[in-house]
């Protein structure tokens, strides 16, 4: 993947030299962000190896939404609310739905019926849960109250520091419940230890500069090259950008699964999409106060809050039990599919 890089430099020159040409520097530039977030990922990896599997997965966690943060963090200083939100939940419909899915769909042809930690899975789930009851409640008061943004967007400030609050909560949780466990001497397989920590930290800042700066040039051409293309901002949002910005942990979850580690795969796509709708989502919120035209509130339009739903629905049955197989990667697949036909004829329609 690293002979990518050379797409970073061409993006940026095709930026400056043919601005005009939208699709051309939207394509280059989704294509190099892939590289940069598979290194932050190494990186990443590497410090989680030596720092011990309770601090080390809460870095994994936190720097693996670090590209789907910083693209939603661009389109939210444009002021794309919409975009920001159809990333949003297409980034955790992709996880729970597409990444699951197809890796249970590798691991389960390789290797038959997988196990994994069931109560963790559980745990997840019902995380996942809350957060959309949460996103709901704002959608519900406008069906109610139509004329109501200045107390939507009070609502959606208080919801937005509780999700924080249980986000927070979630966490010291993990860390006490690993810490009463013990240390796992297998928690940095897989991962590159090669990496110093000063190696690791420096590849960490740089490849966060790169995506930084790759965000700003994609967000800029999105929307017009999302029309020659054809495609919606609801689609882009769900289905482009979400691919894009969680390339490298999507890799990582297929891979740990064609290595047999069924539960590093369930928790990197299910805890992925746990802090997507309880940190980054509201703290997208937060910001917006300060670095946005105007403040983002936490109504997403029915058509998200029912996908994101559906999804999280169907992904607790599947999950519950603590066994994976193909088949139940190709019922996951199978509605991730349904659901992108679905995006691809609704029009902008404030889905």
């Amino acid at each position: 993947m690293y002979w990518m890089l050379l797409l970073v430099p061409l993006a940026i020159a095709l930026h400056y030299l043919l601005p005009g040409n939208a699709l051309l520097v939207f394509g280059a530039t989704a294509l190099a962000i892939v590289p940069l977030a598979a290194l932050m990922s190494r990186a990443t990896g590497a410090l989680a190896a030596r720092l011990g599997p309770s601090i080390g997965g809460l870095l994994n966690a936190t720097f693996g939404n670090a590209a789907e943060f910083i693209i939603a963090l661009a389109a939210l200083r444009a002021g794309l609310h919409g975009m920001v939100k159809a990333s949003i939940a297409g980034t955790i419909i992709g996880n729970i739905l597409f990444v699951l899915g197809l890796s249970m769909v590798l691991g389960g042809l390789r290797h038959g019926q997988q196990r994994y930690d069931a109560v963790n899975a559980r745990m997840q789930a019902t995380m996942l849960t809350l957060a959309v009851i949460t996103l709901i409640l704002p959608a519900s008061y406008r069906a109610v109250v139509p004329e109501a943004d200045a107390a939507l967007q009070s609502i959606s400030l208080v919801l937005s520091v509780l999700l924080l609050l249980v986000y927070l909560a979630t966490v010291v949780f993990t860390l006490r419940s690993a810490a009463s466990e013990g240390s796992d001497p297998a928690a940095g397989h897989g991962h590159d230890a090669s990496l110093s920590n000063a190696r690791a930290l420096l590849l960490l800042a740089g490849t966060s500069i790169g995506i930084i700066w790759m965000s700003e040039i994609l967000v800029g051409v999105v929307e017009p090259a999302s029309q020659q293309l054809g495609f919606s901002d609801a689609f882009t949002g769900v289905f482009v950008l979400a691919v894009i910005g969680g390339a490298a942990e999507q890799a990582t979850a297929l891979v740990a699964a064609r290595r047999n580690q069924m539960s590093l795969s369930l928790s990197i796509a299910l805890g992925s999409g746990v802090q997507l709708a309880l940190l980054v989502a509201p703290l997208l919120v937060l910001l917006s106060y300060v670095i946005g035209p105007q403040p983002m509130s936490l109504e997403f339009g029915p058509g998200l809050v029912l996908s994101v739903l559906v999804a999280v629905i169907i992904t607790g049955q599947v999950a519950s039990d603590g066994r994976a197989d193909w088949l139940r990667g190709v019922q996951l697949l199978g509605l991730y599919v349904i659901l992108a036909t679905l995006f691809w004829f609704v029009p902008d329609t404030g889905t």
